[in-house]
């Protein structure tokens, strides 16, 4: 593949990634993994200036949730992201271009923690809280004001005496207190729910509840790092240290940790200081971010196409720990793809104990020589997706087995197979393989499909177990009591589900055709489908 065809590629499947992590909450790939190929595209771009596209990632800021049915505001002003440094020679190049930028000999810097949590917009009018929004895609976000109501850390009207600014728009990260996640998850275990990867997807997922109620059950924080736009005329503090300590008085926390540090040494002292307390904090961090504490010289050096020259998001290293690999798993997903799953001796790694790691395919354990019984590195990069980075050769058992996918299906036993253009095996049997039928029938039910309320995982597995559902539209001809004979059910419960199902029939095209799950008809296929189609 020649260097332009990779850097499409790259645009193409980064833009993808940017959409899981930012739109859905749901990120397929390790930060780690993410950064790279990111540094990978910014550099073929500088070599091919005339294919960098409007909507490359590096010409975007975050990701719109277009699935959801939510309202978007625009920003008063911009929120853009920052440029990240991965070690010591970026923060050293950051520091040289801030000097050469402002033409001076030495430089003072406002040092703050990077939050692992979600960014918000939160819009005053006259010290009354009026909207809040996520970051979006920079330019608009998603309208999420009720729900950030119910945060008790967000003052609905700000404190300290007047005058206000007529309008402000303070910036911030919503996020989960450490010691609240493990609450928060031990009480999902009791309920026998779905424990939580981490806080910020725990965060992120409260903040996009439709109902406020269900916002208000988790514990969410705000903390406070800067403002956006302002009324013209008002005078901020001409600091960042000093804003901060502004926003203080009227109400916002901020973090404790914020110093202003002298110079490249001060800046790598207290990224090197951060690092060391990062287990103890109250709170998750990936790294530290980097603003020249002056405001004037901020808008002297000014901004690059979707981040300031002024600040640097420096990230600290992927968390990494060693384990055993105690079993493979191949596990069957809802379009039957076959995914290799590492189980491993449990072990505490970026803050959480892992005991599984996705393999993703045969291709990737062949390119690893990943076997049952090694010794392995495990990484949570980002703090997010534990991976299995490589293999202690020299730790390896003598009677290993190279491992190799199986020919049939794990679950229903029919043939695996792989098509010619694809790198993944997939079960060929359809709807008759309980494990795609049971996410097949998650996927028809869901939210985004044919938001059928009260139809989850165990209710589903009952059915298969029972033979009574082959495919979707079976789901309509159930008896109100062959629901209400389910476990968990009571006959309310049935009746509500039943009425659902009910209500599930008036929907879109669109809806409808994303719900049966063929493959590569996602929702903004559906929605193009039905609009050629009249609907």
């Amino acid at each position: 593949m020649d260097e332009v065809a990779r850097l499409h590629l790259l645009q193409d499947k980064l833009k993808h990634y940017n959409q899981e992590y930012h739109g859905f909450d749901a990120p397929t790939i390790p930060d780690a993994e993410y950064d790279a190929l990111y540094r990978e595209l910014a550099a073929l771009e500088a070599r091919h200036p005339d294919q960098v596209r409007a909507d490359s990632p590096t010409q975007q800021v975050g990701s719109l949730d277009l699935r959801r049915n939510v309202r978007l505001v625009r920003h008063r002003e911009p929120m853009l992201s920052l440029n990240n440094g991965f070690d010591f020679h970026d923060l050293q190049e950051f520091d040289r271009r801030v000097r050469t930028g402002l033409g001076v000999e030495a430089v003072a810097y406002c040092c703050e923690p990077k939050f692992d949590g979600l960014a918000i917009n939160l819009l005053y009018r006259g010290g009354t809280l009026v909207q809040g929004a996520t970051r979006g895609d920079g330019e608009k976000g998603e309208e999420v004001t009720a729900n950030l109501m119910t945060v008790k850390s967000i003052p609905r009207r700000m404190q300290g005496s007047e005058p206000w600014p007529e309008w402000l728009e303070v910036r911030g990260e919503v996020l989960m207190l450490k010691k609240d996640f493990e609450q928060l998850n031990q009480r999902q275990t009791r309920a026998g729910d779905r424990a939580f990867v981490n806080p910020r997807n725990a965060a992120a997922g409260a903040l996009r509840q439709l109902d406020p109620a269900e916002t208000a059950r988790r514990p969410l924080v705000f903390l406070a790092y800067g403002v956006g736009g302002v009324s013209p005329g008002y005078e901020l503090p001409d600091h960042q240290d000093a804003l901060l300590r502004w926003l203080g008085t009227l109400g916002f926390p901020v973090a404790e940790e914020v110093r202003v540090v002298q110079g490249e040494s001060g800046l790598r002292a207290f990224f090197e200081n951060l690092g060391a307390r990062r287990a103890s904090l109250p709170y998750e961090v990936d790294g530290v971010v980097y603003k020249v504490n002056a405001r004037i010289a901020q808008q002297r050096l000014g901004f690059v196409t979707r981040a300031p020259r002024f600040a640097l998001a420096h990230k600290f290293p992927a968390e990494e720990a060693l384990s055993t690999v105690e079993a493979i798993e191949v596990q069957v997903g809802r379009t039957g793809t076959l995914t290799p799953v590492a189980h491993l001796k449990p072990v505490f790694v970026g803050g959480v104990t892992v005991m599984r790691a996705t393999l993703h395919n045969d291709e990737e354990i062949r390119r690893k020589d990943i076997r049952v019984g090694d010794q392995v590195w495990v990484r949570r990069a980002g703090d997010v997706i534990p991976e299995v980075v490589r293999v202690v050769r020299e730790l390896r058992p003598a009677d290993t087995v190279a491992f190799e996918m199986p020919l049939t299906c794990p679950v229903c036993g029919c043939p695996a197979r792989r098509l010619p253009e694809e790198i993944s095996w997939r079960c060929s049997g359809g709807l008759h393989c309980p494990a795609q039928r049971k996410q097949a029938l998650l996927h028809f039910v869901g939210r985004r499909a044919m938001n059928v309320e009260g139809l989850g995982e165990k209710l589903v597995d009952a059915l298969v177990e029972r033979a009574w559902v082959t495919e979707p539209a079976d789901l309509y001809r159930l008896t109100l009591e062959q629901w209400a004979s389910l476990p968990r059910m009571a006959m309310k419960s049935a009746e509500n589900l039943v009425q659902s199902l009910e209500r599930s029939k008036e929907t879109t095209l669109a809806r409808f055709l994303f719900a049966l799950g063929i493959r590569q008809i996602g929702e903004r296929t559906a929605q193009d489908l039905a609009l050629h189609f009249g609907r």
